[in-house]
């Protein structure tokens, strides 16, 4: 994984991909250029903050389509759109599904470069994001059966007296549980705990945390 971010860029005019390659470039910025979307899908791809700047008009499926593909198959890649024939309708569909921008040619270059600056910005959060979670799912997995319990009974809002009677243990144990799953978890407080609890519910399923 590099933290270096990429500019994946899907256009059919070599033209285009050319003068875009050479302006990402002088920014500092990482590309990988790609005429058709199947070669984008057939690329290996970096694990690295990444935007990918999508032409509207492609041979066979249309940028616009591939998109909707992305939403339904989970390919979270903040998307700017680009097109030389664009239309309010084509511009609020794109919008709607969650795309950073969509940008008409000929576009100025420093339009581009924010647009793009937003989508990196954008899946560093998210990946930011995933890899707390994974985290906190790892120290989740750390914790014993009996932990787990006791876990989801403070979370529920039990006291230590009300989660002793309900799994039949001493108070002292429960408490020597409690502290326990706390520090694996990381956890400051009973706030702090219900919050990391609520992110791994929401993130990762219930289901998965049993």
């Amino acid at each position: 994984m590099t933290d270096d971010p990429i500019v994946f860029i899907i256009d059919d005019e070599p033209a285009i991909l050319e003068s875009l390659d050479d302006l990402f470039r002088s920014s500092g910025l990482r590309t990988a250029c790609f005429r058709c979307i199947p070669d984008f899908l057939n690329a290996k791809r970096p694990e690295a903050p990444a935007c990918l700047l999508l032409d509207v008009r492609l041979p066979g499926q249309s940028g616009l389509d591939f998109h909707d593909e992305m939403v339904r198959l989970g390919l979270d890649l903040p998307v700017v759109f680009m097109t030389a024939h664009g239309d309010v309708p084509m511009s609020v569909r794109a919008m709607r599904n969650g795309a950073v921008d969509f940008l008409i040619k000929p576009f100025r270059e420093e339009d581009l470069l924010q647009a793009i600056q937003g989508g990196l910005a954008r899946d560093r959060l998210r990946r930011a994001g995933a890899a707390a979670v994974a985290t906190l799912k790892e120290r989740y997995d750390c914790l014993t059966e009996r932990e787990r319990q006791v876990l989801w009974l403070v979370v529920s809002g039990q006291m230590n007296k009300q989660i002793a009677a309900r799994l039949e243990l001493s108070v002292i144990t429960v408490k020597v549980h409690r502290g326990q799953l706390m520090r694996k978890l990381g956890a400051s407080s009973v706030i702090d705990l219900v919050r990391k609890t609520d992110i791994l519910s929401r993130c990762l399923g219930g289901d998965a945390l049993h």
